[in-house]
């Protein structure tokens, strides 16, 4: 199967109401799924050894309001960064706020946490990966839900400085 076939199999099920579709051909696994949540988010993979490999598209930009309408009121200001340290994902994977489904997350808003504190777990490849603080603080915001998703490099937590 070549990048075309499965740019074509994406864009079926991005129109279709399929929410996933498993091909497993010739020793190759090709995973898509669409999330049925407002952000648009598409996963596909393909994997040699059958474990599928996430690529996430980006949601679309919202549109600015055009001139002369109200200003749609702001949810929360943009945060300072220069008041925040940001804690960014080492690696692509799934999210997870606590070390098992039955125990309590490793931190909440509100918590002040000091370097090499664990923060969450990102699970990649069935391997679960304790992420630590690289900063000392308190917890301004948790930027992901649980068992969502995450792309390298993106901002899970802001801690004040």
């Amino acid at each position: 199967m070549d990048i075309q076939e499965i740019k074509q199999l994406i864009k079926i099920v991005e129109k279709s109401n399929i929410g996933e579709l498993e091909i497993v051909e010739e020793g190759r696994k090709l995973r898509i799924s669409k999330s049925s949540k407002l952000d648009h988010t598409v996963g596909a993979g393909m994997a040699m050894s059958g474990n599928p490999v996430y690529l996430q598209q980006p949601a679309m930009p919202a549109a600015a309001p055009a001139a002369g309408s109200p200003a749609a009121p702001a949810a929360e200001e943009a945060p300072s960064p220069d008041r925040y340290n940001e804690v960014r994902s080492p690696m692509v994977g799934t999210f997870y706020r606590s070390p098992s489904p039955d125990a309590d997350p490793y931190v909440e808003v509100g918590d002040t946490v000091s370097t090499g504190n664990p923060l969450c777990i990102i699970e990649a490849m069935k391997l679960m990966n304790e992420i630590e603080s690289e900063f000392s603080g308190k917890i301004a915001k948790i930027l992901v839900e649980n068992g969502q998703p995450v792309e390298y490099n993106q901002v899970l937590f802001l801690i004040e400085k």
